[in-house]
């Protein structure tokens, strides 16, 4: 039988334990040098002490098998509040102090240590950016595995744990990532060791799979293609020996699957990966009982065991004796610094789990190999004179970026089942769409080592992005704009990491999350209403002004050039809105990029406004559809009313409606009355909910001028023209629009203004009798 160093192991899990209940009680005293007195006891007792003891041993058990065998690690929390167990555990090792010298390793630093948690001022209670090691905020639970998986991909020499919590393993977005393995491969990817935790409990019921019987356990883990090791029980000696066998056991299976995909160069039949299932008792360690009532092993453990303490003499010597009972005087020197024995175990520099670069991804980062915009532009002769389909254009330069990172592999693509369908499958000249089951003869596209990820779960293709972004690479996530929705927490989750990582000077920069929104609300006229939403944008909107940014390319040309912007990027959640049916080529690649770099202009050539004065009208759009109905309008009003002074603005940029002070990108009030003026009516056709544009300009002092155009929840299965005429954004109406607004117009344009109204009526009885769109919708183009 192999000997493990089971005092060591245990001497530094009796360490992290004490300094995990010691965070969430004490601020000062932290070495017991005197009798715990009420002073002692922090105000607010804040924390989780339930999950904490397990973590620890995972901690513990990780880093024998890192310094052992040498090998590259990273480890992703998923348990909800578990971050006093892994800030324990970085300021033992040593990377804590590393980050933040002044929480030196030794009795002041503890001080400090414990002080600061869950403190004003100091750090949360969950897994956060603040941590060192982390790259998974802690606060909310499904997206682990998922994270672990993306850490993984392109990583072939490391080892992601992953610790799952019972209460996390029943969310839908966990689920689905089990089957992770599936696109996992042992040639190309790291491996991921899954590390189910069952405690029993949540914070006031018990968990599923701690009930289930054991056999419907291993049936239902065994189903998702792992081979469980399983270490259970509640005496620390023994649960150390099993957990030291479960962990080489693990790693050598998972040394197994490599060397044979290794040697067999991809010809290979997938094996099971190994994964452990740890059943230990909720507040393992700490006090059994309190006023009567169990506590270690039922739910009472959850948060804070002892809340009492300062008022309640017994609770004060209870905690003193659970503290007490770690026996802190064999694990720290005098100066409060870990004994050897306690550090026996420790791997030095950066395999230190909170030391690894691949938990600072911004360290590994290298800029993406973008090619010229010019090879990829589409040729613009005349304003409007062509058609192209935008994504599929974006996806002839996604192509050239796939192709040149084929050998550092740090590039995917990442959505549910849409990569052709959204028009980017020239992507599969280059790569595959990662499989490693069977195939059957009439399979396309799939391979092992593939770098376009498709599962249909949102949650599980976000979660795959995010852990490969935080690790250190790049990305693109492409969906239909309505199941973008899907992932709105997630993504929230995401901006709120961004933007506490970016305040903290130890942590590098990582490439931006990129979607692309694409099938979008005005082309799902065949698939219908449940199809139609484009409220994503606004949910991201609501988020930190630093981090997130909307963008409404119009053509061809405005999508590569906001595309090439986006990949540079860093720190950012980008969202890009694009459409991949046929769509007018309105600028020159030239045009375009002067256009993206404002964010906001005139199209001069597009409206009757000579510059020389006010306009009468200012017709705005933001979209592809929007754009386009806005230029018939406009066509039509010069037309119809010559004399009327119409100026044309596009926004690709939505952020640039917003203040200056309010949003990086948004404009000062003089830029702002530049484009839209102070007094002059302004009719803006928008992609979205017209809300969203009145909420951005509300304080603009031409905000009682300003009507907005946009969806409006009417939708149905119908053709593409009858889907904006249903919403109120149709050429007619705009034109009837700018007459109901510029004063003097309503006389004078009347019969213009029925005309509009009766061509729509014409329109809703052609599309009944033909079921297509008028012929002078589908024949037009911009005649000027």
């Amino acid at each position: 039988m192999t000997q493990y160093p089971i005092a060591e192991l245990d001497a530094h899990w009796r360490a992290a334990n004490y300094l995990v209940a010691g965070q969430i009680y004490l601020m000062d005293n932290p070495l017991l040098t005197e009798p715990l007195r009420a002073e002692h006891i922090k105000p607010r007792l804040l924390g989780h002490w339930g999950t904490s003891p397990g973590l620890d041993l995972v901690y513990t058990h990780l880093n024998r098998v890192i310094r052992e065998r040498g090998q590259e690690a990273l480890c992703v929390w998923g348990p909800g509040h578990g971050g006093p167990a892994v800030l324990a555990n970085s300021w033992l090792e040593g990377s804590y102090t590393e980050t933040y010298p002044d929480i030196g390793r030794d009795g002041e630093g503890m001080r400090k240590l414990f002080r600061q948690f869950s403190f004003p001022g100091g750090v949360p209670s969950h897994v956060a950016p603040e941590t060192p090691g982390s790259i998974h905020e802690g606060g909310e639970l499904g997206y682990s595995l998922a994270h672990a998986y993306g850490a993984a991909f392109d990583n072939p020499d490391l080892l992601v744990a992953c610790v799952i919590g019972d209460g996390e393993a029943e969310t839908g977005p966990l689920a689905a990532s089990w089957h992770s393995n599936k696109f996992l491969d042992p040639v190309r990817d790291g491996s991921v060791l899954p590390i189910l935790h069952l405690n029993g409990y949540k914070i006031a019921n018990p968990t599923v799979l701690a009930r289930i019987p054991e056999t419907e356990l291993d049936s239902l883990l065994r189903g998702y293609g792992h081979e469980p090791l399983y270490v259970t029980g509640s005496d620390p000696l023994s649960v150390h020996q099993a957990m030291a066998r479960a962990m080489d056991r693990a790693m050598d299976l998972i040394s197994e699957i490599r060397r044979e995909a290794r040697i067999g160069k991809g010809d290979f039949a997938r094996r099971p990966w190994p994964m452990i299932v740890l059943r230990t008792p909720k507040g393992w360690t700490g006090p059994a009982t309190v006023d009567g009532d169990p506590v270690e092993g039922t739910w009472r453990a959850h948060q804070v065991p002892l809340a009492g303490v300062r008022e309640n003499p017994e609770h004060l010597r209870m905690l003193e004796r659970w503290l007490r009972s770690y026996r802190p005087q064999e694990l720290f020197d005098s100066e409060g610094r870990p004994t050897e024995q306690v550090l026996a175990c420790v791997p030095p520099g950066d395999l230190r789990l909170g030391a690894t670069a691949h938990a600072d991804g911004g360290r590994l980062l290298r800029p993406l190999p973008l090619p010229d915009l010019d090879a990829h532009a589409v040729a613009v002769d005349k304003h409007g004179g062509s058609l192209h389909e935008p994504t599929r254009v974006l996806g002839a330069l996604l192509t050239d970026v796939m192709r040149e990172t084929e050998e550092r592999r740090d590039f995917r693509v990442v959505g549910p089942d849409e990569t052709a369908s959204n028009r980017l499958d020239d992507l599969f000249d280059v790569t595959g769409k990662a499989w490693q089951e069977e195939t059957e003869p009439t399979d396309v596209h799939l391979a092992r080592g593939g770098r376009v990820m498709e599962i249909l779960s949102e949650h599980t293709c976000q979660g795959w992005l995010e852990g490969y972004l935080l690790t250190g690479r790049h990305g693109l996530f492409s969906t239909y704009e309505a199941f973008a929705h899907i992932v709105d927490s997630m993504v929230a989750q995401h901006v709120k990491w961004l933007r506490t990582a970016r305040a903290l000077p130890w942590r590098a920069p990582i490439a931006s999350l990129n979607y692309l929104l694409t099938s979008h609300v005005w082309r799902q006229d065949h698939n219908g209403f449940s199809h139609q939403d484009p409220g994503f944008v606004d949910h991201v909107l609501n988020k930190s002004p630093e981090v997130v940014r909307a963008y409404f390319p119009p053509d061809a040309n405005t999508l590569l050039v906001v595309a090439d912007h986006v990949l540079r990027s860093r720190d950012q959640v980008n969202v890009i809105v694009a459409g991949k049916q046929p769509c007018f080529d309105w600028l020159t690649m030239d045009e375009a990029q002067t256009h993206c770099a404002r964010g906001a202009g005139i199209w001069d050539w597009a409206g009757t406004d000579d510059g020389t004065g006010e306009p009468d009208v200012v017709l705005a759009c933001a979209g592809d559809v929007p754009t386009q109905e806005v230029l018939a309008a406009a066509a039509l009003l010069r037309e119809h009313l010559p004399s009327l002074a119409v100026r044309v603005v596009n926004v690709v940029d939505i952020a640039r409606l917003m203040p200056r002070e309010e949003h990086p990108h948004g404009m000062t009030d003089i830029e702002y009355d530049s484009l839209f003026t102070a007094d002059t009516p302004v009719i803006f056709a928008y992609h979205g909910y017209p809300w969203l544009i009145h909420r951005l300009a509300y304080r603009r002092t031409g905000h009682p001028h300003l009507h907005v155009r946009g969806y409006k929840e009417s939708g149905t299965t119908t053709t593409p023209f009858d889907m904006v005429v249903r919403n109120d954004l149709d050429r007619y109406r705009l034109v009837m629009d700018v007459i109901d607004r510029v004063p003097g117009l309503a006389g004078r344009a009347a019969a213009l203004r029925q005309n509009m109204a009766d061509q729509r009526i014409r329109h809703h009885d052609w599309i009944r009798a033909h079921g297509t769109d008028l012929p002078e919708i589908v024949d037009w183009s911009w005649p000027y």
